[in-house]
């Protein structure tokens, strides 16, 4: 018995979207992470683009576990002295870039410093509110809610 290794000419890439209202920023990374590698796939071949498009609406509505939303915090350097700066999580989420939250913690569970992981994040369309551009491909439904009790949780 051999081992199937995927070419890229014979994967077939499916869309899909995730309603991200009320789901847990973790949970819900860590499933995107997946469908994104395509290690969902019995064909999983580790260096081929083998996953999945994912659309994420209402990413400004996930939530967070604990007292992560106000004891979470971003630090960054200016580059001038005491230019350290801080950002809550509460502060992001209510910014302008709300979506960036949920891009981030999926950048973060992929492979680091490689060229298929920047590929495959390419692959990810996050939107803030429940409109999106993608009808025209179909996106199946995908109810990360209902794989564990402990995906949704109520803000």
């Amino acid at each position: 018995m051999k081992t199937y290794a995927m070419k890229p000419a014979d994967v077939e890439k499916s869309w899909i979207i995730i309603d991200a209202e009320g789901l847990v920023v973790g949970r819900l990374a860590s499933v995107i992470a997946t469908r994104l590698r395509g290690k969902h796939l019995p064909a999983y071949t580790p260096h081929v683009d083998c996953g999945d498009n994912v659309v994420v609406v209402n990413a400004e509505k996930v939530v967070f576990t604990g007292k992560k939303l106000t004891d979470k915090k971003f630090y960054w350097h200016t580059g001038f002295p005491g230019g350290i700066k801080e950002r809550t999580m509460e502060k992001i989420l209510g910014g302008a870039h709300p979506e960036r939250v949920l891009t981030k913690a999926v950048e973060r569970m992929m492979p680091k410093d490689s060229p298929l992981a920047r590929k495959q994040m390419t692959n990810l369309k996050v939107y803030a509110g429940a409109e999106h551009p993608h009808e025209a491909q179909s996106p199946a439904k995908f109810d990360v809610a209902a794989m564990n009790s402990k995906n949704k949780r109520e803000a």
